[in-house]
């Protein structure tokens, strides 16, 4: 069984108009196009068919991970605004000395919200869970390095 993926509403809402669209525009528009090409004849040299039909297979993929996330997904209210680390928050971080605002949730949400985002379930996110600004912690990467993370500031993500 998957990982719970926690999402806002707003984050879930756009996965699922995504899901929406690949499955119910999309799929049917590649699946023309596939057609199209088939009748032109000889499918070994049809770049057009060979195209489509690569085209088919991004979108079916990606039609099975959305599915997968969405089923998966805990949808949350917006955390509340007491500077403490929680999945849905935005933070200001020093990590390892650098400063980086990102968001702490659902990765494949993130796309379009011009900062980084980290899962909750990545080492970074739960080092940072229940940690208030201006406390530091740290946490070990995959490699073993442990890194020195202080957190600035949390607010909730209101997007």
């Amino acid at each position: 069984m998957a990982d719970k993926t926690w999402l806002t509403q707003g984050q879930y809402d756009k996965l699922k108009g995504e899901l929406d669209q690949r499955r119910d525009v999309r799929r049917p528009e590649i699946a023309q196009l596939i057609e199209a090409a088939r009748r032109e004849g000889d499918l070994s040299e049809n770049g057009g068919y060979q195209a489509a039909r690569e085209e088919q297979s991004m979108n079916e993929t990606r039609i099975l991970q959305l599915e997968e996330l969405l089923r998966n997904a805990e949808v949350g209210a917006i955390p509340e605004d007491n500077g403490v680390v929680e999945p849905g928050m935005v933070v200001v971080a020093k990590i390892g000395g650098v400063e980086e605002t990102f968001l702490l949730g659902a990765r494949d949400a993130g796309e379009g919200l011009n900062m980084s985002v980290y899962s909750p379930t990545a080492p970074i996110g739960k080092a940072l869970i229940g940690v208030a600004a201006g406390q530091t912690t740290s946490y070990d990467t995959p490699a073993g390095k442990s890194i020195k993370v202080e957190v600035i500031s949390a607010t909730p993500y209101k997007g």
